[in-house]
């Protein structure tokens, strides 16, 4: 049966939720139709009309002065992360191509980092930044070729902003070495206080091997970014590297 979601926050949960999610698979405004078809609620489009206007209200949501459909605001994207976002795993046959990926032959620590950051990066479909503790502003650094799709328009002078920070290194080194609170940490937006990078999402994660070698790894990608697969993707290499290096 399908439940009438007479709790108002879980309502309003749910159809946050549903408009992120939609809008990250799709990156086009999400109407109220859309989440009438995919939500299985027991409500009519004017009672989710409403809704969607008690978020965008609330600074959860926006819209495109062309559009009657809503995207997400960074508060959006911070609710989401925070209280929404489920947790996924890799599937068990990634894993096990991984592991054989590193495993087949003996490597030199500055390629099998340089390996990680592309695996990493192909899996993802955004930036992956390696860096290691007592090396300097020596960043790995792969899928700078996503880049041009972060920006929710097609701004070309923010592309060459992000793409200037990740060839600098300075500054992204300074943030992603920052003290950092939680194992996996997600920075959107002005979260980030980096103004070049301002209008991506960063998620880093600290690694330490056995054997010595520590330092971070960071995913740079929109702020529309799929973080499910974002944050069990970083989760499952940092323990990794921890095993392997």
């Amino acid at each position: 049966m399908t439940p009438r979601w007479t709790n108002i926050q879980a309502r309003k949960d749910r159809i946050l939720s549903i408009t992120i999610g939609r809008y990250i698979e799709t990156i086009v405004p999400v109407s109220s139709n859309c989440i009438a078809k995919e939500s299985h609620m027991d409500l009519s489009s004017a009672t989710i009309r409403n809704v969607l206007a008690e978020l965008e209200q609330e600074g959860f949501l926006t819209h495109p002065h062309t559009s009657a459909g809503r995207i997400p605001t960074e508060k959006g994207y911070r609710y989401y992360v925070d209280h929404l976002m489920n947790e996924i795993q890799l599937l068990e046959e990634e894993k096990q191509r991984i592991k054989y990926e590193y495993t087949r032959e003996a490597k030199e620590l500055e390629v099998l980092l340089d390996k990680t950051s592309r695996v990493i990066s192909d899996m993802t479909h955004y930036t992956s930044i390696i860096s290691v503790d007592g090396w300097g502003n020596k960043l790995f650094c792969r899928g700078t070729n996503f880049v041009v799709g972060y920006p929710d328009e097609q701004d070309l002078s923010k592309i060459k902003t992000i793409l200037y920070a990740l060839e600098e290194k300075k500054g992204l080194l300074e943030v992603i070495n920052q003290e950092l609170k939680e194992r996996i940490n997600i920075f959107i937006g002005q979260e980030i206080l980096y103004e070049e990078v301002d209008s991506c999402s960063l998620v880093i994660s600290k690694y330490k091997s056995k054997k010595g070698p520590s330092g971070r790894i960071a995913i740079l990608g929109p702020k529309r970014m799929n973080y499910e697969k974002v944050v069990s993707t970083i989760d499952y290499f940092s323990q990794l590297m921890e095993e392997l290096l």
